[in-house]
């Protein structure tokens, strides 16, 4: 139910059936789990269920709630300190690497405050009682897409949760797949010269990934599909973590230290390569994509092959030909990346899994972080990271956009992430 409220500056329509369809999609992911799952923290980079439900319902609690609804009465004021992520500005935090620790407040007192902050800000938004409808407007739009890119983070994160469990349990149930094949690789020209990237204006978008600018960009070739786990192999039995020469050297360093000799999930079992899912344990088949990869892997993985991983801005010139919205995403229900469509031009550009790219994150031309809390969204990250483009099977939907700028460290390995490869005419 669109409700459209005016003011001096613009007229704003608030979508309060999305706002409700986003918020039951978040505990619609809760649903598989058992109550003690929502409570498990297994490294310091992932965060617990929990956490997640509260966190998403802080952010509109603190950024909408707090500064704009007339006698708001917070739901419980320790809440402010538990679940406030990195902003520096909003005041201090709890430890990060600590929140498995938080027994309680319980994860039925967390639905109560999901709740809380639900009927709040619809009964806001319903009644018109909104101070600046524009500023408003666009906090509940990052607010929605923020608890979207936690939906995500839910998924990659349970999954690790079940992978240091001894018994790798499912999240769902899943038939084993059958092998297939989407056909061989092939690659695909871009035309090169000054072209433009970024955001256009049109739409929501992340302040990172504007302003759209000019950007020079050579003539090359870019795969038609992603790198296979069975490709991967190759690479692995020829001896591909044991040879320095295919390795940056932090990247070298990393594989010394943490003794990689295979992406994350992946175990061999009387010969046999298996990996771990959220459908549980299944065979690793050769044609579909290979998945929790880090930078430095695929980067290793691209020299090897005698090519490279594209920048960005190849990456964000090449998908123009590929509609957004076709991938295989979290609406599916699926989970786990499938090999590519035997048809012309560009496979598995959206979903799947997250591309990583050779760009470090960093400001595009003309960027300015936004003012106050909300500023330290994307700015402050903009250092020791690699870009990754195009969305996975952990992404919503509605979530994606070609401009997305998604970004990690480059020994990530936990998130849906993995190759597709470029070359120089």
């Amino acid at each position: 139910m669109p409700i459209e409220h005016s003011s001096s500056e613009s007229s704003i329509v608030f979508d309060v059936a999305r706002f409700e369809l986003v918020r039951l999609q978040t505990e619609g992911l809760c649903k598989p789990l058992s109550t003690e799952d929502y409570v498990v923290q297994s490294m310091p980079e992932v965060s617990p269920t929990k956490w997640h439900l509260a966190h998403t319902s802080w952010f509109f609690e603190t950024f909408i709630l707090k500064p704009h609804k007339r006698c708001y009465k917070e739901f419980d004021p320790h809440f402010s300190y538990l679940f406030n992520s990195y902003y520096n500005a909003i005041g201090d935090r709890h430890c990060r690497q600590n929140r498995g620790l938080l027994s309680r407040p319980t994860v039925q007192e967390i639905y109560a405050y999901r709740a809380y902050v639900d009927e709040q800000l619809l009964s806001m938004l319903i009644c018109g009682d909104i101070p600046s409808s524009g500023e408003v407007a666009l906090l509940l739009e990052i607010g929605l897409h923020h608890e979207q890119q936690h939906q995500e983070l839910m998924l990659t994160d349970i999954k690790h949760v079940f992978w240091v469990n001894p018994l790798r349990p499912a999240y769902v149930e899943r038939a084993a797949c059958e092998a297939a094949t989407g056909g061989a690789s092939r690659w695909i020209a871009v035309d090169g010269g000054v072209r433009e990237i970024g955001h256009n204006g049109i739409g929501f978008a992340f302040d990172n990934e504007s302003p759209r600018h000019q950007e020079y960009v050579a003539p090359l070739e870019i795969a038609s599909r992603l790198v296979t786990n069975g490709q991967f192999k190759e690479f692995i039995q020829d001896g591909g973590y044991l040879k320095p020469e295919y390795w940056l050297s932090l990247g070298w360093a990393t594989v010394q230290t943490e003794q990689w000799n295979a992406p994350l999930y992946w175990f061999e079992l009387g010969g046999e390569w298996f990996n771990h899912t959220l459908s549980g344990v299944q065979p690793i088949l050769d044609d579909e994509p290979v998945c929790h990869v880090s930078f430095f892997e695929a980067d290793a993985f691209a020299r090897w092959a005698g090519v490279r991983l594209p920048t960005e801005s190849e990456w964000e010139i090449a998908s123009e030909s590929v509609d957004p919205t076709q991938g295989v995403f979290a609406e599916s229900g699926i989970f786990h990346p499938g090999p590519a469509a035997e048809r012309p031009g560009l496979q598995q550009m959206f979903g799947e899994v997250w591309q990583w790219t050779s760009s470090a994150y960093s400001p595009y031309p003309g960027y300015h972080p936004g003012k106050g809390a909300l500023g330290e969204y994307n700015g402050k990250f903009m250092c020791n990271q690699y870009v990754l483009r195009g969305g996975s099977v952990a992404t919503p939907r509605t979530h994606i956009r070609r401009t997305y700028r998604n970004f990690f460290p480059p020994a990530t390995r936990w998130q849906f992430s993995g190759i597709r490869l470029a070359r120089n005419l």
